[in-house]
């Protein structure tokens, strides 16, 4: 089978999939499918609309069936689909039912394997059982933690008759890869929906697939843990906020240098009310690039001033978090070092040596490892635990890409309203 572009339609919004299809028609995109989102969101309507508004393009519908799959499947058949979904997990009628139905209205099914246990042995039993295509899935979750599906499309091309669909991470730097190793359908989502310009995109991917060559994207890739700290100096608070859903704040903190952002790991001090000690100790013992993140239990005196910002200047630290007293203020504002602090108050204290370094430390109520990832900017500052570094690195990323297509959508005219379609979503009173 000559290899072709599938472009997932994985909007909640029927009007955005819609114009999303065209840009991406325009640019030579072979397949359309209504992803389970749309599907889930709009009904079968959005494959009506597909099927009405690209009468010869190959219409997919994702509905990932797991039951009643003949019902499902003739429900999607009927609408305008040629090709319907359903999933690998699925018990073997669920599976041969929408196979029936696909051989009664002209269709065909592709069957996900995404969360199956034995993809290969699984892969040759679809094949049994007359199924037309099997998909490799990277679910979208996974993809965030760094899994690519390169590895499992060779583990079986060429082990079974069917076309392999794969899905999760295609674009046009791994597009030739993944065909390479044996794909005949590769499922695009992110990187033509989320594009500036989708036909643009969609026509590099196609070359991609046609030249097998890799061609250099403009948009995200997902990263993995040398390049967390690259992402995170990209993306702001608010995305970070975003990906974590509202999870990650750390409190209310004054920004001493607000146009100086902070990234980096955590060390973490837990000291006693004016106890400068362990302070500054742990500058000695950071790291190059580490956040130095202090729990001096947000009262005064200072524990913090020009001469330990000099200090932790000089051994090339990321920044510091007090939540407690700093002073000297106007000397650490002209050292351009991020320092964010619950209070300023001329007064100092004393060096007696009580805390302890690296140990967890809770401020306002979250708890803070040594290790864990500290991003600063000036909406304020957020905790990203060390084990979701990666995953909450590619999901604020995926973030603010979404933002930019929206931004792109207002300056062709539209609103935030408008654009999200806020009145059909707003709950009846």
């Amino acid at each position: 089978m000559k290899p072709v572009l599938q472009v997932a339609l994985d909007f909640i919004n029927l009007k955005r999939a819609l114009k999303a299809a065209s840009l991406a028609v325009e640019g030579g995109a072979d397949w359309l499918e209504a992803g389970t989102p749309l599907i889930k969101s709009e009904g079968v309507e959005s494959i009506r609309l597909l099927r009405k508004n690209f009468p010869s393009v190959t219409i997919v519908a994702d509905l990932k069936i797991m039951d009643a799959g003949r019902i499902e499947a003739e429900i999607a058949f009927k609408a305008g689909a040629d090709v319907v979904c359903v999933m690998g997990v699925a018990s073997d009628p669920t599976i041969q039912e929408c196979v029936l139905a696909a051989r009664n209205y002209g269709g065909k099914v592709m069957v996900d394997l995404m969360s199956v246990s034995s993809p290969l042995q699984r892969a040759k039993e679809i094949e049994k059982m007359g199924a037309d295509f099997v998909g490799i899935h990277i679910p979208i979750d996974a993809q965030m933690r760094g899994e690519k599906p390169t590895d499992l499309v060779r583990e079986i091309a060429g082990k079974i008759n069917l076309p392999l669909a794969v899905a999760g991470g295609v674009n046009s730097e791994t597009a030739a890869a993944i065909v390479d190793a044996g794909a005949s359908i590769l499922i695009v989502g992110g990187a033509i929906c989320k594009a500036k310009d989708p036909r643009i995109a969609t026509r590099k991917i196609k070359e991609a697939i046609k030249e097998k060559k890799v061609i250099k994207t403009d948009l995200f890739k997902r990263v993995l843990e040398p390049e967390i700290s690259s992402i995170l100096y990209k993306v702001s608070t608010a995305n970070i906020s975003d990906a974590m859903h509202r999870e990650g704040e750390l409190g209310r903190f004054l920004i001493i240098n607000p146009d100086k952002k902070l990234v980096g790991k955590a060390l973490t001090v837990r000291t006693y009310p004016g106890d400068w000690a362990k302070p500054v100790e742990a500058i000695d013992k950071a790291e190059k690039g580490q956040v130095l993140v202090i729990d001096a239990g947000g009262t005064p005196p200072a524990i913090w001033g020009e001469l330990a910002t000099h200090s932790a200047v000089r051994k090339k630290l990321a920044g510091v978090v007090i939540h407690g007293g700093i002073r000297d203020v106007e000397e650490i504002h002209k050292l351009g070092f991020p320092v964010y602090a619950k209070l300023i108050t001329p007064n100092a204290g004393e060096p007696k040596g009580f805390g302890e370094i690296g140990v967890p430390i809770k401020i306002d109520g979250k708890t803070i490892f040594t290790n864990d990832w500290i991003v600063g900017d000036k909406d304020g500052l957020v905790v990203i635990p060390q084990a979701r570094a990666v995953e909450i690195a590619n999901r604020a990323m995926d973030v603010l890409e979404r933002e930019n297509r929206i931004r792109e959508e207002i300056e062709s005219g539209g609103t935030l309203s408008t654009v999200m379609e806020l009145l059909r979503w707003e709950k009846e009173q």
